[in-house]
């Protein structure tokens, strides 16, 4: 496809997202839902007369994972309120590390099992789609909280956990995949964890280091478009360095280095110059949610649901029990960890009812390789799960939160 062809299919892309907004906010429904179907229906409609778009999910892998994973992850690092997360930092860390490791491994069984083929789908394509599913996107629901009265606690639990399951799913998503690509390679669990904790907290490391020198980098500059500039250079740097030069998780830095820089600029801005910042990054997350989801739907196609219906069903099911088992299951005990403030029964409905799929799940899936004979079955469970997150969860997810004690807790 020519550079022509890609600005106006992105510009037209736009456009109609544009149109589509005020329609999904005036019947209440989830943007990406909108765009999703909106998507799914045009490409549908485009071959139905005999029109191919030229669009199919490599086309675009490289610029969901490279382009638009950092902006989500640096923005919603960079937004979040840093002083209640640091106080439910420990229960996010429990939720989105030990927790989550608990919930890849029950999908991953209820998985293998539910599809009942070995040797077309081992154990390791099982635990590959367990990986892929584990990572939550509560930004299409968390939105709205502020309007609905809800306590900020929950929504930094629910943006916080986001953000390390996320990271936690992408670190554990990149063992299996080379444990994928090297069957006859020997890797023991302790291989598999010492490479975790590297890879993980590597991560960390280098969005401190890069976040302090873009912090002493961005003092130089008082006005706010430069220092909007410098956070997004931050972003992509932090992400490169560590995923590309240092081979440690490049999403655990982009959220260390948003963490920092959000902390920074706030602090310095706390007027019209912050909020340009803030609208600086709504935008570049606007974009970028629009055209993936957008491109997602373009890239359903009839036959994944005809010939793969029962993989995404087996999937949707794994998510609900593993997600209710590690919610319920774990959040008696992180209540009795010290220092843990407790997750009260309608948190913990708030926090299942409300992990949605969204863009880290496309960017997992649509990466895998292709010489996996599994791939396609793996990325039809995924887009099976985001459908079943935008179009049953999220619009669900209001309703139980009325007939909860959460509603008008806080201002409006």
């Amino acid at each position: 496809m020519q550079i022509t062809q890609i600005i106006m299919m992105l510009a037209g892309m736009l456009m109609l997202a544009l149109m589509l907004r005020p329609f999904a906010e005036r019947h209440r429904l989830p943007f990406a839902a909108v765009l999703v179907l909106t998507g799914f229906l045009g490409s549908e409609l485009l071959l139905w007369f005999g029109i191919d778009t030229g669009i199919r999910h490599d086309s675009f892998r490289d610029l969901i994972f490279y382009v638009f994973l950092p902006l989500l992850v640096f923005e919603a690092a960079f937004k979040i309120d840093a002083l209640l997360l640091k106080r439910n930092l420990l229960a996010i860390l429990l939720l989105s590390i030990p927790v989550l490791l608990l919930s890849i491994s029950i999908t991953a069984v209820l998985v293998y099992y539910g599809i009942g083929h070995a040797t077309g789908f081992p154990w390791i394509a099982a635990f590959l789609t367990g990986a892929v599913l584990a990572a939550t996107d509560s930004s299409p629901i968390t939105v709205r909280f502020p309007r609905l009265g809800i306590p900020r606690r929950l929504r930094v639990l629910m943006e916080g956990e986001d953000l390390f399951n996320d990271a936690t799913a992408i670190v554990t998503f990149g063992i299996f995949l080379y444990i994928a690509l090297n069957p006859n390679e020997q890797i023991t669990f302790g291989d598999a964890m010492l490479s975790f904790l590297i890879v993980f907290f590597g991560g960390i490391f280098i969005g401190l280091l890069i976040g302090l020198v873009f912090l002493l980098f961005s003092r130089l500059f008082d006005d706010p478009i430069q220092r909007a500039l410098v956070s997004i250079i931050s972003a992509y740097t932090s992400f490169l360095v560590a995923n590309e030069l240092l081979e440690v998780s490049g999403v655990m830095a982009v959220l260390i280095t948003g963490l920092i820089m959000g902390r920074v600029i706030h602090s310095d801005f706390q007027d019209e110059r912050g909020s340009f910042v803030d609208n600086f990054w709504a935008f570049n997350v606007y974009v970028a949610s629009a055209l993936m989801f957008l491109l997602m739907g373009v890239t359903i196609t009839v036959v994944m649901f005809e010939e793969r219906w029962l993989a995404m069903l087996i999937g949707i099911a794994a998510i609900l029990i593993s997600r209710a088992a590690a919610i319920f299951g774990a959040a008696p005990l992180i209540n009795r960890v010290p220092g843990v403030e407790p997750l009260p029964m309608d948190y913990r409905r708030a926090l299942f009812t409300g992990s949605l799929r969204g863009a880290v799940v496309l960017a997992l899936c649509l990466s895998l390789p292709v010489e996996l004979s599994y791939w396609w079955t793996i990325q039809s469970i995924a887009f099976g799960v985001v459908i079943f997150s935008l179009f049953i969860q999220a619009p669900l997810f209001e309703p139980a939160l009325r007939r909860s004690s959460l509603m008008g807790k806080e201002p409006v």
